[in-house]
């Protein structure tokens, strides 16, 4: 087992310094041709902390496991909004656009519902990839119209995380920063592939599913760039880029890691009839509950990332516990499910109720 932990340690390795060489490469090359640092920041950084992602369900796919390519996403998507988020708000409330409430969390909550109706036949075809391929093609394109609609406090936010804006410089820098996406690309070509062979040996010495180590080991492992990314925003100040980063990670990991994922087998994606039961509709559930959360005076509030941070803790105890200690399992499972679920509901609901009384409260009378 030894080779193997090594393995996938160097694959982590491999994957979070290719993907800082990517993003940096990328967003400098940007920054030259004249993109501004606002756009950069939402679709280049954001996409890019997810090419470990991309990188890994790729390779697990060609390599005919797409459990692991299932997982990865899956899994890297209820990682970012529980743990991420959880720790950010921790760290330092954060405060939500009004731009997230009303359009990027519900197509979250509408591209998280379409992964479950497309793999209720068993599997994601390539058409249906190609079809969520295009979807962030489109949000792509809408973000960077969008982006030259916000406000002035936004834009000098972006700007002092990426940098001010540069005038094209000489051959040699452009070069340079050429040279840096291959590096980033090898390495997480290689970082990928490690990583996949380590938690595939480890899963069959232990007798752990694929999808198992997907959801775990392998989706942590590959969103640690989105953890550095939000968590030192956060520290910094920079509420937009920390909750953000999250949701754009987010869609970019379903509908192009997962659609593109798709599109390199023949025979589409398979998913799982586990996958299809429990973690799909976890992976919805929590996109869902971002909504009330955010809609509350647009903040995560302190005791609010406490809550994610719990249930992170929570579900990733349970999978663990299914496939070592079923017994155990189903006391926590009910645990959760009649007690602890439906407590947070009404105190989530109780929240909404007390913002729209005082939203009307403050409404004057015609």
């Amino acid at each position: 087992m030894t080779p193997a932990i090594a393995l996938i340690i160097l694959g982590l390795v491999c994957l979070v310094l290719g993907g800082e060489l990517l993003v940096r490469g990328a967003s400098k090359l940007a920054a030259l041709a004249g993109i501004s640092p606002l756009v950069i920041g939402l679709t280049i950084v954001a996409f890019g902390t997810s090419a470990p992602e991309l990188a890994v369900s790729i390779n697990a796919c060609l390599d005919g496991q797409t459990d692991i390519a299932v997982g990865n996403v899956v899994g890297s998507c209820t990682f970012n909004v529980l743990f991420i988020l959880g720790i950010s708000a921790l760290i330092s409330p954060l405060v939500v656009s009004s731009q997230l409430v009303r359009f990027d969390v519900p197509l979250m909550i509408i591209a998280s519902t379409l992964a479950l109706f497309l793999g209720l036949d068993g599997g994601i075809s390539r058409v249906e990839g190609a079809g969520l391929f295009t979807g962030i093609l489109a949000y792509t394109f809408w973000t960077i119209r969008q982006s030259r609609k916000e406000s002035a406090a936004v834009k000098q936010e972006f700007e002092q995380e990426y940098g001010e804006m540069q005038t094209p410089s000489a051959p040699r820098s452009i070069s340079i920063q050429i040279v840096l996406m291959l590096v980033g690309l090898v390495m997480l070509t290689f970082g990928a592939r490690w990583l996949v062979e380590g938690a595939v040996t480890i899963a069959r010495l232990a007798g752990m599913s694929e999808l198992l180590i997907g959801l775990t080991i392998v989706a942590a492992g590959t969103s640690l760039p989105e953890v550095a990314t939000s968590v030192l925003a956060s520290i910094r100040g920079e509420r937009d880029i920390a909750v953000g980063n999250v949701v754009g990670s987010n869609l970019f990991n379903i509908l192009c890691v997962l659609g593109l994922s798709a599109i390199v087998v023949p025979d589409g994606v398979a998913v799982s009839d586990a996958a299809l039961q429990l973690d799909i509709p976890v992976m919805i559930a929590v996109a869902v509950a971002c909504l009330p959360i955010f809609f509350t005076d647009h903040l995560i509030a302190r005791w609010e990332g406490g809550l994610f941070f719990g249930y992170y803790i929570a579900y990733t105890t349970y999978l663990v516990l299914a496939a070592t200690l079923p017994a155990v399992s189903v006391t926590l499972g009910a645990a959760m499910t009649f007690f602890v679920i439906p407590l947070t509901v009404i105190t989530l609901a109780i929240g909404v109720f007390r913002k729209l009384r005082h939203r009307n409260s403050t409404v004057e009378p015609q």
